[in-house]
């Protein structure tokens, strides 16, 4: 009996310290934010003077004056639309990819499957030179679609590589009884493997929406036009513009960061289902 009380206050000591472990470090997470926010409430002679995280005197007007007056509604909306294209996109092309590399036979898919995923390997901007060339010569600089393809393209190879280890997870009897009720091809992805694979949709729409909303260089080598530009871009045009108005400056970062935790925690339990079914794999 002694022992089993000196077990359940080890047990209740050791959980102890690693809930206090986890909420000092997600404190040191949400400090930069709530700083930058506490920063964007205040005006240009305090931002230095006053140390306070939380102002007595909010100015909420420099959400305003950065939403209107410096464009960043005009830099969040084309982030919004960029977004969501990309990512429909993505998710779309690689999940009727990985479904046809899952189910169908055909000869050489293996050595295409791995020459696909081989592409994730090639950073990024090594291939910079490459795609502006192309994309000038189909006249796609400094166009919405001169943007939004190459992202689609730089998300397939990892949406494939997901959706495909889910799939292959799928019960096959699953296709098979609904082939038997006539289905086909097409009917089985979009009415069986694709609600299925919601958990592992949501974690590749997670990484796409992170890797989409935050993205900077692909713009800054295609986009020129001020009402293109996503809101990275258009955040470093404004910081190059009002490099000592640091209110306002605040107040675009927290713009920019909001609308991605807004999107974590409305996937969150998608995405820890995803991880804990297997749908990310080693």
């Amino acid at each position: 009996m002694a022992r089993w009380g000196m077990d359940k206050w080890k047990h209740l000591g050791l959980s102890f310290f690693i809930h206090l472990f986890l909420i000092v470090v997600s404190l040191s997470c949400l400090f930069p934010l709530w700083w930058a926010f506490a920063s964007s409430l205040k005006t240009q002679g305090t931002v230095f003077t006053d140390l306070s995280l939380f102002p007595k005197s909010p100015h909420w007007g420099n959400y305003y004056t950065a939403w209107v007056q410096a464009d960043f509604g005009v830099y969040f909306l084309n982030s919004l639309f960029y977004t969501v294209t990309v990512v429909l996109g993505v998710i779309f092309i690689a999940s009727m990819a990985a479904f046809a590399f899952s189910r169908l036979h055909f000869r050489g898919k293996n050595v295409l499957f791995f020459i696909l995923i081989s592409t994730m390997m090639i950073p990024i901007p090594g291939s910079f030179i490459a795609l502006y060339v192309l994309l000038n010569k189909l006249h796609l600089v400094d166009t919405r679609l001169g943007y939004i393809l190459p992202q689609i393209n730089g998300g397939l190879a990892l949406g494939i590589f997901l959706l495909k280890t889910f799939f292959d997870d799928l019960p096959k009897e699953l296709e098979d009884s609904a082939r038997i009720d006539g289905c086909g091809r097409f009917r089985v992805y979009w009415h069986i493997a694709l609600p299925l694979a919601r958990p592992a949709i949501a974690v590749l729409a997670i990484f796409n929406i992170l890797a989409v909303w935050n993205e900077y260089l692909l713009a800054m080598l295609v986009l020129s036009n001020k009402n293109l530009m996503p809101l990275q871009r258009g955040l470093m045009v404004f910081q190059g513009a009002h490099i000592t108005e640091y209110p306002l400056l605040m107040a675009g970062i927290v713009i920019t960061v909001l609308p991605v935790l807004a999107a974590y925690l409305f996937l969150q339990k998608h995405i820890i289902k995803g991880i804990t079914a297997g749908a990310v794999k080693g």
